[in-house]
């Protein structure tokens, strides 16, 4: 057996040893860091041939291996853009220089520009919101955008959808023709309104620059089983309101009603308002026809926004991103997908809790917080490192150890070297 051989082998031991101390450093060092995966080193032996009975000794080989695929325990946070995955998955997000990563590091905030960025300085990526659910590509990140908390600052949403939900007067008297709303030159004396006969409401919507626009809806009993439903933009009323108008209605449509229920095909209406560069749709299914002592409207709505600033963001479950205002309704801005590999604990760990992909990782498939295969995303929480200090603790006195029991075998071997060395004196 050569005593070199020996020295050589030991001095194996103690790197192979002092690789599985820098591991367990490392986990120690991170024990606190957002999304960490633990790191361990796994050994093998390296066994040279021997030579005529002689022995050569050989060594230890280390590879350094990452827990990514178990995940770290949750913990709540008061921000709305601190997100963590409970389950599988992944969040896509890309450097300054636009190279696309994968983390589970969701520590987001708002830079100076509004983008969603995390403690490493990755940007989140999400799909633009356009009420429909992406189409996902394999192995490709096309139509992924960073997501932006405060695009361009103000946001105003054009009104497209309505609703009005109540009850007509089924015994209410049937109005003449002359003393409808939609009569030429109605005025406030030939029109009554009693919300009897004649309902009247009123439904503010937004144009596409954020102006409010205030609609006048008159349901009026035309005929047994029928009523006729006119709107009208408030700006022109007569002060202090009502007729006459000084600009016709928008439309005019008749509403037929069976055993209570609106017949209609489909059971809606279409203002075509050139004035303000609006189309808006009011789904009316509804409004019943029953017997009550008046006409009531029950609730109603139309969507879009006024022109205000985004006062906050938050992220569902789902992945949607959502911007909510001062007056007006949340509105969905991005949908945040997850992405996935065949085997995560072959990606390819690099700084800042980011992973790339390699050839035995597999190809990035993208898909949906809740789908088949994908986790789900928990708001107001983040994914701790799942480091567990007292295990690394015990792996850094072994290492200690055995790196101490290695040193003896080359100081052994050394001092055999001296040995033959002074038989030569």
């Amino acid at each position: 057996m050569s005593l070199f051989g020996t020295m050589k082998t030991a001095v194996s031991g103690m790197g192979a040893q002092a690789n599985k101390l820098g591991t367990v450093g490392d986990n120690i060092a991170n024990a606190s860091t957002t999304g960490y995966k633990s790191a361990s080193t796994s050994f093998s032996t390296l066994v040279l041939g021997a030579n005529g009975g002689t022995y050569n000794s050989g060594g230890v080989m280390t590879k350094v291996n990452y827990s990514i695929t178990q995940n770290g325990p949750l913990q709540s946070t008061q921000s709305p853009t601190d997100i963590a995955i409970q389950g599988d998955g992944f969040f896509v997000v890309e450097d300054p220089s636009g190279n696309v990563f994968l983390t589970r590091a969701g520590q987001f905030v708002p830079d100076e520009d509004g983008f969603l960025v995390n403690a490493s300085g990755f940007k989140l990526l999400g799909y633009k919101y356009d009420g429909t659910t992406p189409t996902t590509v394999v192995n490709s990140y096309d139509g992924l955008v960073p997501v932006n908390a405060s695009a361009d600052g103000m946001q105003a949403t054009a009104s497209t959808l309505g609703s009005l939900t109540g009850n007509l007067a089924s015994s209410a008297p049937i109005v003449a023709a002359a003393n409808r709303p939609s009569a030429p030159g109605a005025t406030a004396s030939s029109v009554n309104v009693d919300q009897v006969s004649t309902l009247k409401t009123s439904v503010t919507g937004y144009d596409p620059l954020g102006n409010s626009v205030k609609y006048d809806f008159y349901f009026t009993k035309t005929a047994d089983n029928q009523w006729e439903v006119s709107v009208f933009d408030s700006k022109f009323a007569t002060d202090p309101g009502g007729f006459p108008y000084t600009q016709p209605a928008l439309l005019t449509e008749t509403l037929t009603y069976d055993a209570g229920k609106l017949e209609n095909d489909p059971p809606t209406i279409t203002l075509d308002d050139t004035t303000n560069d609006m189309e808006v749709t009011f789904d009316l299914s509804g409004m019943s026809q029953l017997g009550a002592d008046k006409s009531t409207i029950s609730k109603g709505g139309v969507n879009g926004n006024a022109a205000e600033a985004v006062q906050s963001i938050s992220i569902t479950a789902d992945g949607t991103v959502y911007a909510t205002y001062a007056k007006s309704s949340p509105r969905p801005l991005y949908r945040v997908p997850l992405a996935d590999v065949a085997s995560p604990d072959n990606l390819k760990v690099l700084s800042g809790n980011a992973f790339q992909t390699t050839a035995e990782s597999g190809v990035v498939t993208l898909g949906f917080a809740g789908q088949t295969g994908y986790g789900s995303i928990a708001s107001k929480q983040l994914e701790q490192s799942n480091v567990d200090i007292a295990n690394e603790l015990t792996e850094m006195i072994q290492a200690q150890r055995s790196y101490t029991a290695n040193s003896k075998v080359f100081q052994t071997g050394s001092d055999m070297m001296d040995v033959l060395i002074n038989l030569a004196r």
